[in-house]
């Protein structure tokens, strides 16, 4: 382990993105700023104990849960109709009538002669 004297408003870089600065000293309490990129957890110790613990915990499966399971999870063609997404239709879309004559409202095509 790295030990290493800080006072107030001091920094510690690790690495070339990762910022560790003293904020305040109150008697046996000392007060971090830590600056890192978004894709770095930071956690305190007990927080990141309890989340890998929660973790293993939750991978370990066993068969007979599995069973309870509906047997068409993650399969799309097994999904009722009325419960698959539908793809949103464009905003200036209109049927044919006898007026407009196409889809559009552009005049028909005459048939080739």
């Amino acid at each position: 382990m790295l030990v290493l004297s800080r006072q107030r408003d001091e920094t510690i870089m690790i690495g070339d993105d990762i910022e560790i600065t003293i904020v305040d000293i109150r008697g046996d309490k000392v007060r971090l700023g830590i600056t890192a990129p978004a894709t770095v957890p930071v956690h305190r110790k007990e927080v990141y104990d309890a989340i890998q613990r929660e973790n293993r915990e939750a991978s370990r499966v066993k068969m007979e849960d599995l069973g309870s399971l509906p047997k068409n999870v993650g399969r799309p063609s097994q999904v009722p109709p009325g419960l698959r997404p539908q793809a949103p239709k464009p905003a200036n879309e209109s049927k044919p009538t006898p007026q407009n004559g196409t889809a559009n409202g552009a005049a028909p095509i005459p048939p080739a002669a």
